[in-house]
């Protein structure tokens, strides 16, 4: 990513240009990116391709000033930090649903460490409700933040298993990885029946007084923990939506699957 591209991503979250990768730029970063950038599925239900390539990321979150999911964003995310000098190992991981670990490459988050800490941190802008902030790698009790409790605990085979609230999240495997490993796991989340993006339509970002989802054709407003519904009736209204609350200018309406 050139210093262009640096500028324009910054600009696209409102940020400044740190001086040095620090924990505290580091922990700005990552909270104006989920405030600014939604996790959302809206490509799969367009029938848009989802290629995991630096140039193609950028030109759909910066460029477009779309979203993504946990590939796109944190990958693109990724870019953006080794580029400001962060030390940056894309990491998978396999979601916790039912207690069983879901496919391989399930997830991509990321292993950050900075100039100015001894930690390694765990940077996840993609996996929709989450940590506001990167959680500390080295830490095994709780660490209470914004988006709750998290915990991370030793799991076999060196893994480590991420909590929130006491309720299991993912399985982190240590292992670098390279972008270029998820494509199957992507193509798998963009086409398989048994997946949950194909089977619904999610776009969400997190505010300053809670969260914004719009699923399918359900606006979900969350206001300090007050929840507020509203069902759109018409596309001209679900276009709406995508353009006031996310930024996203759309030609037509994305369709949800068919319950």
């Amino acid at each position: 990513m050139d210093t262009t591209q640096v500028d324009s991503y910054l600009g696209r979250i409102g940020a400044a240009r740190p001086e040095r990768p620090t924990l505290e730029a580091l922990r700005e970063l990552h909270l104006r990116h989920l405030h600014s950038v939604p996790f959302e599925n809206v490509s799969i239900h367009l029938g848009e391709d989802i290629v995991l390539e630096e140039k193609a990321l950028f030109d759909k979150i910066v460029a477009s000033r779309r979203g993504g999911f946990c590939y796109e964003a944190n990958g693109v995310f990724a870019s953006l930090l080794t580029a400001l000098g962060f030390d940056v190992q894309l990491l998978e991981a396999r979601v916790l649903g039912a207690g069983q670990p879901g496919i391989p490459y399930d997830h991509l988050a990321l292993r950050v460490t900075t100039a100015d800490s001894t930690a390694s941190w765990l940077v996840d802008v993609g996996f929709g409700d989450h940590s506001h902030y990167p959680l500390d790698l080295t830490v095994r009790g709780d660490q209470a933040e914004p988006g709750g409790v998290f915990r991370i605990a030793e799991a076999p085979y060196g893994d480590l298993d991420v909590f929130r609230n006491g309720d299991p999240a993912f399985r982190l495997n240590l292992r670098p990885r390279v972008l270029a490993d998820f494509r199957a796991g992507c193509w798998w989340h963009s086409t398989s029946p048994q997946s949950k993006f194909t089977r619904s339509l999610v776009c969400s970002r997190l505010t300053s007084e809670g969260r914004i989802t719009l699923t399918g054709r359900k606006l979900v407003t969350t206001v300090s923990g007050s929840r507020h519904e509203r069902e759109l009736t018409t596309e001209a209204e679900v276009l709406a939506a995508y353009r006031e609350h996310f930024d996203i200018a759309l030609d037509r309406t994305p369709e949800p699957p068919l319950s």
